[in-house]
């Protein structure tokens, strides 16, 4: 059986509909099941899970356990997106998009442990490339995916001989919702940032919208739940931004960065 979280939509979605007609029994988790209809292909039960809450996780684990027994996958894709300046971003926002993305996934995880290492199971953290090439204006969000990777390599020394195996997979964009549900801060007209953020968000939301196919996201988890050794970490998405990564430790870091703010379209601001 498989636990998918953050399975109402984006990838979690694909990937919870994917597995469950694979013959999984599939566990979606949702912090509000009950906020829209389901769809005709979801064949899995999805149960309330607030990622942020401690109580609500071991509700949430302790009812897939008691009901099979048994935990043989977890598939960690639930998060959320902050975007702004660092300078602009409230502290506070830039805490729940730690909270979220990092914490959330640790809290589930921790839960998960015992009973994937009875089952000799797979873990699966969704990371993203963000992690690794850092995204301006979107700081917070790049970093929480980097602590992600740390956190997975870590663990995979630590389940050494334990049975159970992890790994990262890092999505680049993919067609979802996550683009209409960023929360954007800061860059009013008169910020010194506001040009440049402008710029380099309305990048992000064009790359997104023209993402790839999540089902090509869920294929790939349910390859990896068969495979009978795990690599550290995946990476998929659009083909210019896996070919960004592979370049990323041949260039120069200057180089890097002048490529990223063309990119980006970050100009300098006259003054700075």
């Amino acid at each position: 059986m498989a636990l998918v979280t953050g399975a109402s939509s984006g990838l979690g979605n694909a990937c919870a509909t994917l597995l469950a007609k694979r013959g999984y029994a599939v566990y979606g988790t949702s912090r509000d099941p009950g906020a829209r209809d389901r769809k005709a292909d979801e064949f899995f039960e999805l149960i309330r899970l607030e990622s942020s809450d401690d109580d609500s996780v071991s509700t949430a684990v302790g009812y897939v356990l008691a009901k099979e027994g048994r935990i043989d996958a977890l598939v960690c894709c639930a998060g959320m997106g902050v975007a702004g300046p660092v300078e602009e971003t409230p502290v506070v926002e830039a805490a729940a998009q730690m909270d979220v993305n990092f914490m959330g996934v640790v809290r589930v995880v921790r839960a998960a442990l015992p009973g994937l290492r009875a089952s000799g199971g797979r873990l699966v953290v969704v990371g993203s490339l963000a992690g690794s090439i850092a995204v301006p204006y979107q700081a917070y969000y790049a970093a929480s995916k980097a602590a992600l990777a740390a956190f997975v390599d870590a663990l995979r020394l630590e389940l050494v001989g334990m049975g159970a195996q992890a790994t990262l997979v890092e999505p680049g964009d993919f067609r979802t919702g996550f683009t209409a549900s960023r929360r954007t801060f800061g860059l009013a007209d008169d910020s010194p940032y506001a040009d440049n953020g402008r710029r380099a968000i309305a990048v992000m939301a064009d790359s997104e919208r023209h993402g790839a196919d999540p089902i090509l996201f869920a294929r790939l988890v349910t390859a990896l739940l068969e495979k009978r050794r795990l690599a550290p970490r995946y990476r998929l998405g659009p083909w210019p931004q896996r070919a960004a990564m592979r370049l990323k430790d041949l260039l120069p870091r200057r180089l890097g960065e002048a490529l990223l703010k063309a990119y980006f379209r970050i100009y300098s601001v006259k003054g700075a």
